[in-house]
Protein backbone atom coordinates (compact mmCIF):
# COMPACT_ATOMS: atom_id res chain seq x y z
CA UNK A 1 0.00 0.00 0.00
CA UNK A 2 1.48 3.33 -0.81
CA UNK A 3 -1.27 6.51 -1.41
CA UNK A 4 -0.27 9.84 -0.85
CA UNK A 5 -2.39 13.07 -0.59
CA UNK A 6 -1.76 17.03 -1.13
CA UNK A 7 -4.42 19.15 1.09
CA UNK A 8 -4.15 22.82 0.52
CA UNK A 9 -0.14 22.58 0.63
CA UNK A 10 1.76 25.88 -0.24
CA UNK A 11 5.26 27.04 -0.70
CA UNK A 12 6.70 30.23 -0.10
CA UNK A 13 10.52 32.02 -0.20
CA UNK A 14 10.34 34.88 1.83
CA UNK A 15 7.84 37.19 0.04
CA UNK A 16 7.30 35.04 -3.22
CA UNK A 17 4.75 31.94 -3.56
CA UNK A 18 6.03 29.05 -5.58
CA UNK A 19 3.46 26.80 -4.88
CA UNK A 20 -0.18 27.86 -4.07
CA UNK A 21 -2.30 25.97 -2.68
CA UNK A 22 -2.37 22.16 -4.04
CA UNK A 23 -5.00 19.55 -3.37
CA UNK A 24 -3.97 16.20 -4.97
CA UNK A 25 -4.54 12.49 -4.07
CA UNK A 26 -2.44 9.51 -5.92
CA UNK A 27 -3.71 6.16 -5.75
CA UNK A 28 -1.62 3.05 -4.76
CA UNK A 29 0.28 1.80 -7.66
CA UNK A 30 -0.53 4.60 -9.73
CA UNK A 31 2.26 6.15 -12.64
CA UNK A 32 1.67 10.12 -11.88
CA UNK A 33 3.29 12.50 -14.12
CA UNK A 34 3.68 16.44 -13.06
CA UNK A 35 4.13 18.45 -16.40
CA UNK A 36 4.26 21.74 -16.80
CA UNK A 37 7.10 24.76 -18.02
CA UNK A 38 9.75 25.86 -16.41
CA UNK A 39 9.11 27.70 -13.21
CA UNK A 40 5.59 26.03 -12.69
CA UNK A 41 6.97 24.91 -9.79
CA UNK A 42 6.91 21.07 -10.52
CA UNK A 43 10.07 19.82 -9.30
CA UNK A 44 9.80 22.32 -6.36
CA UNK A 45 6.21 20.31 -5.59
CA UNK A 46 8.12 17.12 -5.32
CA UNK A 47 10.81 18.46 -3.40
CA UNK A 48 8.36 19.04 -0.91
CA UNK A 49 6.86 15.08 -1.13
CA UNK A 50 10.39 13.96 -0.82
CA UNK A 51 11.07 15.74 2.26
CA UNK A 52 13.81 18.10 1.10
CA UNK A 53 11.78 21.46 0.71
CA UNK A 54 9.81 22.02 3.23
CA UNK A 55 6.01 22.41 3.52
CA UNK A 56 5.13 26.43 4.26
CA UNK A 57 1.42 25.49 4.54
CA UNK A 58 -0.93 22.67 4.59
CA UNK A 59 -0.75 18.71 4.72
CA UNK A 60 1.07 15.78 3.61
CA UNK A 61 0.09 12.40 3.66
CA UNK A 62 1.89 9.26 3.20
CA UNK A 63 -0.34 5.87 3.33
CA UNK A 64 -2.98 8.05 5.79
CA UNK A 65 0.01 9.42 8.02
CA UNK A 66 0.80 12.94 8.42
CA UNK A 67 4.26 13.42 7.10
CA UNK A 68 4.84 17.11 7.23
CA UNK A 69 7.62 16.70 9.80
CA UNK A 70 9.20 12.84 9.23
CA UNK A 71 12.68 13.22 7.97
CA UNK A 72 13.42 12.32 4.21
CA UNK A 73 14.91 9.28 5.38
CA UNK A 74 12.17 7.82 7.18
CA UNK A 75 9.58 8.53 4.33
CA UNK A 76 10.15 5.60 3.06
CA UNK A 77 10.05 7.09 -0.60
CA UNK A 78 13.26 7.11 -2.96
CA UNK A 79 14.11 10.23 -5.23
CA UNK A 80 16.03 9.47 -9.14
CA UNK A 81 17.78 12.70 -10.22
CA UNK A 82 18.32 14.25 -13.32
CA UNK A 83 21.63 14.08 -12.87
CA UNK A 84 22.62 10.94 -12.01
CA UNK A 85 24.26 11.58 -8.30
CA UNK A 86 26.31 8.51 -8.85
CA UNK A 87 29.76 8.36 -6.62
CA UNK A 88 32.52 8.61 -8.97
CA UNK A 89 35.17 6.57 -7.30
CA UNK A 90 32.30 3.26 -6.49
CA UNK A 91 31.59 0.67 -8.64
CA UNK A 92 27.94 0.14 -10.35
CA UNK A 93 27.55 -2.40 -7.53
CA UNK A 94 29.12 -0.06 -4.61
CA UNK A 95 26.97 2.71 -5.79
CA UNK A 96 23.80 0.36 -5.76
CA UNK A 97 23.97 -0.81 -2.51
CA UNK A 98 25.60 2.01 -0.97
CA UNK A 99 21.96 3.00 1.13
CA UNK A 100 21.93 -0.57 2.21
CA UNK A 101 25.19 -0.17 3.84
CA UNK A 102 25.06 2.83 5.70
CA UNK A 103 21.42 1.10 6.84
CA UNK A 104 23.69 -1.45 8.25
CA UNK A 105 22.23 -4.44 6.41
CA UNK A 106 24.41 -7.51 6.16
CA UNK A 107 26.33 -8.05 2.85
CA UNK A 108 24.35 -11.20 1.88
CA UNK A 109 21.65 -9.43 1.91
CA UNK A 110 22.89 -6.59 0.26
CA UNK A 111 24.23 -8.66 -2.38
CA UNK A 112 21.28 -10.49 -3.01
CA UNK A 113 19.32 -7.66 -3.52
CA UNK A 114 22.03 -6.06 -5.60
CA UNK A 115 21.78 -8.90 -7.92
CA UNK A 116 18.12 -9.11 -8.21
CA UNK A 117 17.64 -5.41 -8.90
CA UNK A 118 20.58 -5.29 -11.58
CA UNK A 119 19.10 -8.69 -13.04
CA UNK A 120 16.00 -6.26 -13.84
CA UNK A 121 17.71 -3.64 -14.58
CA UNK A 122 19.77 -5.66 -17.47
CA UNK A 123 22.93 -4.30 -15.27
CA UNK A 124 24.39 -7.60 -14.02
CA UNK A 125 27.49 -7.23 -16.57
CA UNK A 126 28.40 -4.19 -15.46
CA UNK A 127 28.41 -3.90 -12.11
CA UNK A 128 32.30 -4.20 -11.55
CA UNK A 129 32.32 -0.69 -13.97
CA UNK A 130 32.65 2.45 -12.62
CA UNK A 131 30.15 5.50 -13.95
CA UNK A 132 32.90 6.97 -15.96
CA UNK A 133 32.76 3.67 -18.10
CA UNK A 134 29.13 3.60 -18.36
CA UNK A 135 27.34 5.11 -21.35
CA UNK A 136 24.63 7.85 -20.17
CA UNK A 137 21.18 5.55 -20.42
CA UNK A 138 23.59 2.83 -18.11
CA UNK A 139 23.87 5.47 -15.76
CA UNK A 140 20.54 6.29 -15.10
CA UNK A 141 19.58 3.29 -15.03
CA UNK A 142 22.00 2.23 -12.27
CA UNK A 143 20.20 5.54 -10.12
CA UNK A 144 17.24 3.63 -11.02
CA UNK A 145 18.48 0.55 -9.54
CA UNK A 146 19.71 2.63 -6.11
CA UNK A 147 16.41 3.59 -5.49
CA UNK A 148 15.08 0.06 -6.48
CA UNK A 149 17.45 -1.93 -3.67
CA UNK A 150 15.94 -0.25 -1.14
CA UNK A 151 12.35 -1.12 -1.95
CA UNK A 152 10.95 2.00 -1.29
CA UNK A 153 7.46 2.57 -0.66
CA UNK A 154 7.22 5.53 -3.78
CA UNK A 155 9.57 6.90 -6.05
CA UNK A 156 10.57 10.23 -7.09
CA UNK A 157 11.58 10.80 -10.80
CA UNK A 158 12.78 14.66 -11.14
CA UNK A 159 13.17 14.95 -15.17
CA UNK A 160 15.40 11.54 -15.10
CA UNK A 161 15.69 11.32 -18.89
CA UNK A 162 16.30 14.90 -19.66
CA UNK A 163 20.47 14.54 -20.11
CA UNK A 164 19.96 11.53 -22.83
CA UNK A 165 19.73 12.03 -26.46
CA UNK A 166 16.28 11.60 -28.47
CA UNK A 167 16.86 7.39 -28.71
CA UNK A 168 18.14 6.69 -25.13
CA UNK A 169 15.14 8.81 -24.04
CA UNK A 170 12.77 6.70 -26.20
CA UNK A 171 14.45 3.73 -25.29
CA UNK A 172 14.51 4.77 -21.35
CA UNK A 173 10.22 5.98 -21.75
CA UNK A 174 9.71 2.12 -22.50
CA UNK A 175 11.94 0.62 -19.49
CA UNK A 176 10.38 2.78 -17.49
CA UNK A 177 6.65 1.55 -18.70
CA UNK A 178 7.94 -2.15 -18.18
CA UNK A 179 9.37 -1.54 -14.75
CA UNK A 180 6.10 -0.11 -13.39
CA UNK A 181 4.65 -2.83 -14.44
CA UNK A 182 6.62 -5.33 -13.15
CA UNK A 183 7.30 -3.75 -9.54
CA UNK A 184 3.67 -2.40 -9.50
CA UNK A 185 5.04 0.73 -7.71
CA UNK A 186 3.32 4.03 -7.19
CA UNK A 187 5.18 6.86 -8.87
CA UNK A 188 5.35 10.28 -9.36
CA UNK A 189 7.78 11.81 -12.03
CA UNK A 190 8.47 15.48 -13.04
CA UNK A 191 9.16 16.30 -16.48
CA UNK A 192 8.49 19.54 -18.75
CA UNK A 193 7.82 16.97 -21.94
CA UNK A 194 4.45 16.21 -22.81
CA UNK A 195 5.35 13.45 -24.57
CA UNK A 196 6.83 11.73 -21.81
CA UNK A 197 4.11 12.92 -19.40
CA UNK A 198 1.35 10.99 -22.09
CA UNK A 199 3.46 7.70 -23.01
CA UNK A 200 4.05 7.09 -19.05
CA UNK A 201 1.25 8.32 -16.56
CA UNK A 202 -1.62 6.60 -15.46
CA UNK A 203 -2.42 10.47 -14.53
CA UNK A 204 -1.00 13.85 -15.34
CA UNK A 205 -1.38 16.78 -13.21
CA UNK A 206 -0.93 20.07 -15.44
CA UNK A 207 0.75 22.92 -13.31
CA UNK A 208 1.23 26.31 -14.00
CA UNK A 209 2.24 29.10 -11.68
CA UNK A 210 2.06 27.07 -8.21
CA UNK A 211 -1.46 25.82 -9.13
CA UNK A 212 -2.48 22.37 -10.79
CA UNK A 213 -4.68 23.44 -13.69
CA UNK A 214 -5.78 19.81 -14.68
CA UNK A 215 -5.78 16.07 -13.75
CA UNK A 216 -6.61 13.02 -15.72
CA UNK A 217 -5.67 10.58 -17.51
CA UNK A 218 -3.70 11.21 -20.89
CA UNK A 219 -6.65 10.64 -22.98
CA UNK A 220 -8.86 12.74 -21.50
CA UNK A 221 -6.53 16.02 -21.08
CA UNK A 222 -6.26 15.49 -24.88
CA UNK A 223 -9.64 15.30 -25.76
CA UNK A 224 -11.28 17.49 -23.12
CA UNK A 225 -8.81 20.49 -22.06
CA UNK A 226 -10.58 22.44 -19.21
CA UNK A 227 -8.57 25.15 -20.77
CA UNK A 228 -6.62 26.68 -23.58
CA UNK A 229 -3.24 26.59 -21.82
CA UNK A 230 -4.11 22.41 -21.34
CA UNK A 231 -5.23 22.08 -24.84
CA UNK A 232 -2.18 24.02 -26.17
CA UNK A 233 0.57 22.54 -23.72
CA UNK A 234 -0.82 18.37 -24.14
CA UNK A 235 -0.11 17.15 -27.33
CA UNK A 236 2.77 17.35 -30.35
CA UNK A 237 2.07 19.40 -31.93
CA UNK A 238 0.11 21.73 -30.02
CA UNK A 239 -3.60 22.21 -30.72
CA UNK A 240 -4.42 24.64 -33.20
CA UNK A 241 -6.23 28.37 -32.23
CA UNK A 242 -8.13 29.97 -34.30
CA UNK A 243 -9.76 33.68 -33.56
CA UNK A 244 -13.28 33.56 -33.61
CA UNK A 245 -16.54 35.44 -33.26
CA UNK A 246 -19.88 33.92 -31.65
CA UNK A 247 -22.72 35.62 -33.36
CA UNK A 248 -25.23 33.20 -31.75
CA UNK A 249 -25.97 30.11 -29.05
CA UNK A 250 -28.56 27.81 -29.75
CA UNK A 251 -29.80 24.31 -28.72
CA UNK A 252 -27.34 23.07 -31.35
CA UNK A 253 -24.77 25.36 -30.01
CA UNK A 254 -22.51 28.25 -31.07
CA UNK A 255 -22.25 29.88 -34.23
CA UNK A 256 -18.92 31.40 -34.91
CA UNK A 257 -17.73 33.46 -37.50
CA UNK A 258 -14.28 31.60 -39.38
CA UNK A 259 -11.54 33.77 -41.07
CA UNK A 260 -12.85 34.45 -44.16
CA UNK A 261 -16.70 35.24 -43.02
CA UNK A 262 -18.15 31.85 -43.16
CA UNK A 263 -20.12 30.50 -40.43
CA UNK A 264 -20.08 27.42 -38.40
CA UNK A 265 -22.07 25.10 -35.60
CA UNK A 266 -20.13 24.39 -33.08
CA UNK A 267 -21.50 21.48 -30.44
CA UNK A 268 -20.92 23.67 -27.33
CA UNK A 269 -22.64 25.16 -24.65
CA UNK A 270 -22.44 28.97 -24.51
CA UNK A 271 -22.09 30.69 -21.27
CA UNK A 272 -23.65 34.06 -22.63
CA UNK A 273 -25.99 34.69 -26.06
CA UNK A 274 -24.52 38.03 -26.63
CA UNK A 275 -21.43 38.07 -29.65
CA UNK A 276 -17.95 37.47 -27.54
CA UNK A 277 -14.44 36.75 -28.97
CA UNK A 278 -13.53 33.41 -28.45
CA UNK A 279 -10.71 30.99 -29.79
CA UNK A 280 -11.65 28.06 -31.72
CA UNK A 281 -9.29 24.65 -30.71
CA UNK A 282 -8.41 22.29 -33.23
CA UNK A 283 -5.91 19.12 -33.30
CA UNK A 284 -3.86 19.03 -36.41
CA UNK A 285 -4.86 15.41 -37.02
CA UNK A 286 -8.37 16.86 -37.56
CA UNK A 287 -8.10 19.14 -40.21
CA UNK A 288 -7.69 18.00 -44.00
CA UNK A 289 -6.39 19.80 -46.98
CA UNK A 290 -8.95 19.81 -50.15
CA UNK A 291 -10.70 21.65 -53.20
CA UNK A 292 -13.51 22.59 -50.79
CA UNK A 293 -13.56 23.89 -47.04
CA UNK A 294 -14.36 26.82 -45.67
CA UNK A 295 -11.07 28.01 -44.15
CA UNK A 296 -8.34 29.48 -47.02
CA UNK A 297 -4.62 29.81 -46.55
CA UNK A 298 -1.22 29.84 -47.97
CA UNK A 299 1.43 27.02 -47.16
CA UNK A 300 4.32 28.51 -46.02
CA UNK A 301 6.26 25.45 -44.27
CA UNK A 302 6.12 21.86 -45.14
CA UNK A 303 7.98 19.39 -42.65
CA UNK A 304 8.44 15.86 -43.97
CA UNK A 305 8.80 13.43 -41.42
CA UNK A 306 8.75 10.32 -43.18
CA UNK A 307 5.77 9.03 -42.14
CA UNK A 308 4.01 11.80 -41.68
CA UNK A 309 3.96 15.12 -43.17
CA UNK A 310 3.09 18.72 -41.36
CA UNK A 311 2.30 21.42 -43.16
CA UNK A 312 2.25 25.17 -41.69
CA UNK A 313 -0.60 27.40 -43.38
CA UNK A 314 -1.40 30.80 -42.84
CA UNK A 315 -5.05 31.66 -42.45
CA UNK A 316 -4.59 35.26 -41.87
CA UNK A 317 -2.04 37.59 -41.41
CA UNK A 318 0.56 36.25 -38.50
CA UNK A 319 -1.98 33.38 -38.04
CA UNK A 320 -0.71 29.91 -38.82
CA UNK A 321 -2.30 26.22 -38.02
CA UNK A 322 -0.72 23.11 -38.42
CA UNK A 323 -2.15 20.31 -40.98
CA UNK A 324 -1.33 16.67 -40.17
CA UNK A 325 -0.90 14.54 -43.54
CA UNK A 326 0.36 11.26 -44.45
CA UNK A 327 4.33 10.95 -46.01
CA UNK A 328 3.09 10.87 -49.44
CA UNK A 329 2.14 14.55 -49.14
CA UNK A 330 2.92 16.77 -52.58
CA UNK A 331 1.95 19.72 -51.52
CA UNK A 332 4.46 22.25 -52.01
CA UNK A 333 5.44 26.04 -50.40
CA UNK A 334 3.16 28.86 -51.47
CA UNK A 335 0.25 26.80 -52.64
CA UNK A 336 -3.18 28.44 -51.97
CA UNK A 337 -4.93 25.70 -50.29
CA UNK A 338 -8.60 25.45 -48.24
CA UNK A 339 -8.92 23.78 -44.90
CA UNK A 340 -11.48 21.18 -43.74
CA UNK A 341 -12.71 19.14 -40.56
CA UNK A 342 -15.85 18.36 -38.70
CA UNK A 343 -17.02 20.96 -36.17
CA UNK A 344 -17.53 17.92 -33.34
CA UNK A 345 -13.53 17.86 -33.41
CA UNK A 346 -13.61 21.43 -32.34
CA UNK A 347 -13.48 23.40 -29.00
CA UNK A 348 -14.08 26.77 -27.80
CA UNK A 349 -12.50 28.85 -25.75
CA UNK A 350 -13.94 31.99 -23.78
CA UNK A 351 -11.33 35.11 -23.83
CA UNK A 352 -10.16 34.14 -19.75
CA UNK A 353 -9.18 30.46 -21.73
CA UNK A 354 -11.76 28.26 -20.43
CA UNK A 355 -13.38 25.77 -22.21
CA UNK A 356 -16.69 25.80 -23.38
CA UNK A 357 -18.55 22.13 -22.22
CA UNK A 358 -18.58 20.59 -25.29
CA UNK A 359 -22.28 18.50 -26.69
CA UNK A 360 -22.39 14.80 -26.80
CA UNK A 361 -24.00 14.96 -30.45
CA UNK A 362 -20.82 16.10 -32.77
CA UNK A 363 -22.01 15.16 -35.98
CA UNK A 364 -21.84 18.25 -37.88
CA UNK A 365 -19.49 18.92 -40.44
CA UNK A 366 -18.35 21.87 -42.22
CA UNK A 367 -19.07 22.32 -45.71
Amino acid sequence: MATLSLKEVKKTFGAVSVIKGVDLDIRDREFVVFVGPSGCGKSTLLRMIAGLEDISEGDLIIDGDHANDVPPDQRGLAMVFQTYALYPHMTVKENMGFALKLAGIPQSQRDAKINEVAGLLQLAHLLDRKPKQLSGGQRQRVAIGRAMVRSPRIFLFDEPLSNLDAALRVQMRIELARLHDQLGATMIYVTHDQVEAMTLADKIVVLRDGRIEQVGAPMELYNNPANQFVAGFIGSPAMNFIPVVSQNAGPSGVDVTLPGGKMLTIPAKSRTRSAENLKLGIRSEHLTIGAEGPVEGEIMVVERLGGHTYVYVQIAPGQLVIVETDGADSHQLHQKVRLSFNAGDCHLFDEQGLALERMRHTSISTH
